[in-house]
């Protein structure tokens, strides 16, 4: 039987990585993308092109709508889900709390953490034992401002990630005897586009020194982690958060 998986916001950086290397490794892979159709198209070239199986799926997943419809078109495509990876994420332009809009948390908190919380719930319908399923694993992409905080910078996008952290415990203990395991990869400086959107596309380059290891981390490196996770080789691993970080 093939191993379906779902990847949000895979149309680059970690998700297109994941994508590839889960692909690679014998995944059926949906690529969800919310704007960028193009993107998420040349993934799917990509992975074909390399033997693999792959979709693209339209869906903003802080729409509970079109979540629904995305799970549905999954169902009926591709088949039983086995995994998921809640990469989709937004950072917003660097600048102090008492400068930021409510307007700004409101799309952070939407698409960050609920949207993960939602993709989650219908991935859980789907793949607990406790609802027919055989089991799987879900991945979430939180990330070291977790527990950095982003003073100064993201404050907002550092406290969205550590609620995916706590959200990602509670479900792996409640999901467990249900044959799913959940766990969490916390990437640090990380060499993606998802800087530019931020207002600073030189900022791995600015702040490698602060890094250990002095260098930033490509998104390659995350998703050998992520990838690990979701296969039966990390099968007793559940709750835990793996940073990927250079010590920073």
């Amino acid at each position: 039987m093939e191993k379906v998986l779902l990847i949000t916001g895979a149309s680059r950086g970690i998700g297109a990585a994941t994508a590839k290397m889960a692909a690679h490794e014998g995944w059926t892979v949906a690529v969800n993308y919310a704007a960028n159709s193009l993107a998420a198209d040349e993934v799917v070239r990509s992975i074909r092109a390399a033997g693999g199986h792959a979709i693209a799926v339209r869906a903003d997943v802080a729409d509970e709508a079109q979540v629904m419809a995305m799970f549905q078109h999954i169902d009926a495509k591709l088949g039983p889900l086995k995994g998921l990876v809640n990469n989709a994420g937004v950072v917003d332009v660097s600048q102090p709390v008492s400068e930021q809009t409510v307007q700004r948390w409101r799309r952070m908190f939407e698409v960050n953490v609920i949207g993960s919380m939602l993709c989650a719930r219908e991935a859980v319908r789907r793949m607990s034992t406790q609802y027919g399923g055989a089991g799987g694993s879900i991945v979430n992409v939180s990330s070291a401002a977790a527990r950095l905080g982003s003073p100064n910078e993201y404050v907002d996008y550092a406290a969205s990630k550590a609620a995916i952290d706590t959200f990602t415990i509670g479900l792996a203990k409640e999901t467990a005897g249900g044959g799913i395991r959940v766990n969490a990869v916390r990437p640090g400086l990380i060499d993606t586009e998802i800087h530019a959107s931020g207002g600073k596309p030189n900022r791995v380059e600015d702040l490698k020194h602060q890094i250990p290891m002095k260098r930033g981390g490509t998104a390659e490196e995350v998703a050998q982690t992520i990838v690990w996770l979701l296969s039966d080789a990390a099968s007793y691993t559940t709750m835990s958060l793996i940073d990927v970080s250079g010590a920073r």
